[in-house]
């Protein structure tokens, strides 16, 4: 008489649980963190102002063992803005953006958002043909 073992003879019956040592992880990968980085900002800037806005994002992501989240991402964000505009303002709505949407996406907390003003555009300054302001 052959012998059946419990999760053979029925299926789709529960598995012994695997200690967390032995289980995979799911990573998220640190271009995935900047892309959704980068849309973040992008979104909070065409909702704070009227002026087409550019954005990208380099990330740093930071992991934490034993941690049930996927780790802790420091975000580092360059945007182009318009001028004269409350820059104040629009970099504190891409930070928020960019916390609550990568928090959302990712499963990652954010700490810290740091956002640099690469350019601003001036309208006075492209009608004189002198482009963007450095």
């Amino acid at each position: 008489m052959a012998t059946v073992s419990p999760a053979a003879a029925a299926p789709g019956a529960a598995q012994p649980a695997v200690p967390a040592g032995e289980r995979g992880a799911t990573r998220i990968a640190d271009r995935v963190v900047a892309k959704i980085a980068a849309q973040a900002a992008r979104e909070a800037l065409r909702d704070a102002s009227t002026e087409p806005a550019d954005a990208h994002a380099s990330v740093t992501v930071r992991r934490r063992d034993g941690r049930r989240d996927f780790g802790e991402a420091r975000v580092r964000v360059a945007v182009e803005l318009g001028y004269p505009s409350d820059i104040g303002a629009q970099c504190g709505a891409v930070r928020r953006q960019v916390t609550q949407r990568v928090r959302e996406l990712a499963g990652m907390s954010v700490p810290e958002v740091s956002v640099q003003v690469e350019r601003l555009h001036a309208p006075q300054m492209e009608r004189s043909g002198r482009g963007r302001v450095r």
